[in-house]
């Protein structure tokens, strides 16, 4: 395939987020898809909506929309265009991630996007493009829906979140925190554990500990977060190590680093 076919044949991408490096990192990443042509991008969404319905409306494919913004969320964006593109949302919340699959999104990128990600993503974008996108966006309900998930964001404190997502493979399931009883970090891979069953996630322990409610988990060494809840026993072992035992049925037993032996003891109050 000669360059000029490939370019004709490029999803031709347009991205939208208040994050001047949030975009700079999506550009560079995507730069690595021959699949897909970044025609544009804004990080304001009122001018992106006025570049989308004047000028656009029918030369873009896809749009990587981030859904909290200041002044107009991703969901306003979406409910004030004329046509609808493709949607993939980037977004470093979860529960926004769900809201987005209400719209019946392609897929969402949880930030900081990582290229394995960004592949499923448009592998996906990709299978689906051959269907006629006006099927796509004759949804009845689509304009309700985008209004009432848009109304509300607006002047939403951001919360902690309350579900985590974990993907195997296209399918995509949401798991509550409060049974999560611990994240572990192993091979490489990070795992939300659930009445013993381990789950994948997209995000590393550090990320994990930073978007989490810190009142309710705490990282105990380099590759574990625990749920304090969960919490059921703290023993002290020989040379000064301590192990936790959780509540849940396998009994689980956790090391704890030293370096974050007396952080435990303050949050557990001993």
């Amino acid at each position: 395939m000669n360059e000029t076919t490939m370019e004709a044949a490029a999803l031709r991408a347009y991205l939208v987020d208040d994050e001047p490096l949030a975009i700079e990192r999506l550009k560079r990443l995507l730069g690595g898809f021959d699949s897909v042509k970044v025609i544009g991008s804004s990080t304001d969404s009122a001018q992106a909506l006025e570049f989308l319905n004047d000028e656009a409306s029918d030369a873009i494919d896809v749009l990587f929309l981030d859904i909290q913004m200041p002044g107009m969320t991703g969901f306003d964006l979406l409910a004030r265009l004329v046509a609808q593109p493709f949607v993939i949302f980037t977004t470093a919340y979860d529960e926004y991630a769900l809201r987005a699959f209400e719209v019946n999104s392609i897929d969402y990128l949880v930030k900081p996007v990582e290229t394995a990600q960004l592949a499923r993503a448009i592998k996906k974008l990709e299978r689906l493009r051959p269907q006629a996108q006006s099927d796509w966006q004759q949804s009845p309900e689509l304009p309700s829906l985008l209004q009432e998930l848009a109304a509300s964001l607006r002047g939403q404190r951001v919360e902690y979140p309350r579900r985590i997502a974990s993907r195997v493979g296209e399918r995509i399931s949401f798991l509550d925190l409060d049974a999560v009883t611990h994240f572990v970090a192993q091979d490489k891979l990070t795992y939300a554990v659930v009445n013993g069953h381990r789950h994948a996630v997209d995000q590393t322990i550090a990320e994990l500990e930073r978007r989490l409610d810190p009142a309710r988990f705490l990282r105990i060494h380099r590759a574990a977060l625990v749920n304090v809840d969960w919490i059921h026993e703290v023993n002290s072992w020989f040379a000064g190590k301590v192990m936790l035992l959780l509540k849940d049925a396998q009994r689980t037993q956790i090391p704890v680093a030293r370096d974050r032996v007396r952080v435990l003891k303050t949050r557990m109050g001993i």
